[in-house]
């Protein structure tokens, strides 16, 4: 057999050898972690991140909020001075804490009033508004902070979770 020829045939042979290791690279399972699944630190299990029903509407927590921005309605409210709010806190008609229906709680927030450019970031600790044209309640310290009167069109962004875990 001349030697270019032999040259040839082992090369087709390699070529050969190559696309198999890659094809059968394909069809194997990806790697499985070894032990239970690690639970996420983060309190995506507590009874306020999970789904719930209010006025027979069911509310779908996210799981994340990374990326999560939104603009519509805020509204605020002040009248429930120390009633618990969804994690357990005590409501501070005065401080920085907003209501959302689905972003996990706790979230923290920037919400820019959009008639003037002013922005506060806030807490979200609670769930609400249930109206269906409004996306977010803003404490009345938060609202004032930000300028608004009644109902306001804000842009709402995630931040990040205050325990740094997502």
């Amino acid at each position: 057999m001349p030697r270019n020829q032999l040259v040839q045939m082992l090369a087709n042979a390699g070529l050969l050898l190559v696309l198999l290791g890659l094809l059968a690279g394909c069809a194997s399972e990806p790697p499985r972690p070894s032990g239970p699944a690690q639970l996420p630190t983060y309190q995506s299990n507590a009874a306020y991140n999970r789904p719930y029903t209010v006025k027979g509407v069911t509310y779908y927590p996210l799981a994340s909020a990374n990326g999560y921005r939104e603009t519509g309605l805020a509204s605020w409210y002040g009248a429930e001075s120390g009633n618990r709010t969804a994690d357990g806190s005590r409501f501070d008609p005065q401080g920085f804490s907003a209501a959302h229906r689905t972003l996990p709680i706790p979230s923290k927030v920037r919400v820019t009033n959009l008639r003037n450019g002013r922005y506060v970031d806030v807490l979200i600790n609670d769930r609400g508004p249930f109206s269906p044209n409004r996306l977010i309640d803003l404490s009345q310290g938060a609202a004032k902070q930000i300028g608004m009167r009644g109902m306001t069109e804000v842009e709402v962004n995630y931040l990040t979770s205050p325990s740094g875990v997502e």
